[in-house]
């Protein structure tokens, strides 16, 4: 395609052409050589959800959480899903298209975004899941109460792709410099999703720990996820420093990226 259908290399035009152009690749290569295709996109958080719902309502009594419980893991599950998918493939989004990197003209901030994108639309695609267990809970003693909550839904996406960038063009630099890092990655992430309020609530930590859980910005992401579900997930502290400290990692990503971006390209 010309130059000049799509706008002036290093154009805004340009860049958002080409940043659809290799989300929509990332997509095609997942799904092309997959039999099951889009169900991959809800059959981890499915699994996964079955699984804490079986072990915390039908083996041991449960504390935490809201009713139904389905519901209030799936809300988080599913976002949880985008971040650890994303926070993975930023630990290669250099290493692995290190040729088109070292050559493109476009700015290299794409290789993150395109990741960010790609795994977003793949959880917009598994929001139908959550809203056919909303309609299933119609049947049950404790049915989902739909609320105006569900206005902050499109906040909470946006808050978690700010998140998502800033956190890409921290990681993605360091990586290839340090590759140690790549696999430390991997063991943060596994201490996150216990860490993070999604098979419980931050209201259902006890004293100190309640208000240290402001300070990981999934768990205002999260109560915004939930709140048109389940009001109680309001929590203005928590969502006001998460929301302030997603904007302040995606401009620490911005500063760390453009202080790496030249030793990057002479390590790929």
């Amino acid at each position: 395609m010309s130059t000049a259908a799509v706008g002036a290399p290093g154009s805004p035009r340009r860049y958002l052409h080409s940043l659809w152009l290799l989300s929509a690749r990332d997509l095609k290569v997942r799904y092309a050589t997959s039999a099951l295709g889009y169900l991959w996109s809800v059959l981890d958080p499915l699994v996964m959800s079955a699984i804490y719902w079986f072990v915390f309502t039908q083996i041991f009594q449960r504390t935490v959480g809201h009713e139904p419980y389905i519901v209030f893991l799936i809300t988080a599950l599913l976002p949880w899903v985008w971040f650890n998918s994303a926070v993975s493939d930023f630990t290669r989004a250099f290493s692995k298209d290190a040729r088109l990197v070292r050559s493109t003209a476009i700015p290299r901030s794409i290789w993150v975004n395109r990741i960010v994108l790609s795994k977003g639309v793949e959880f917009l695609c598994s929001l139908p899941v959550l809203a056919l267990f909303v309609v299933f809970s119609e049947f049950s003693d404790k049915p989902a109460q739909l609320n105006w909550g569900l206005l902050w839904v499109p906040v909470a996406i946006v808050l978690q792709a700010v998140l998502l960038v800033g956190l890409g063009l921290l990681i993605a630099p360091l990586c290839v410099l340090w590759t140690d890092l790549e696999r430390t990655t991997k063991l943060v992430l596994r201490a996150l999703f216990y860490a993070s309020p999604i098979i419980y609530g931050v209201e259902n930590l006890p004293g100190a720990f309640e208000t240290l859980a402001a300070f990981n910005p999934l768990s205002g992401i999260f109560a915004l996820y939930r709140v048109g579900f389940f009001p109680e997930e309001w929590d203005p502290w928590v969502i006001g420093v998460g929301s302030v400290l997603c904007f302040a990692i995606l401009g620490l990503g911005i500063w760390v990226f453009r202080r790496l971006e030249r030793p990057v390209l002479k390590e790929l």
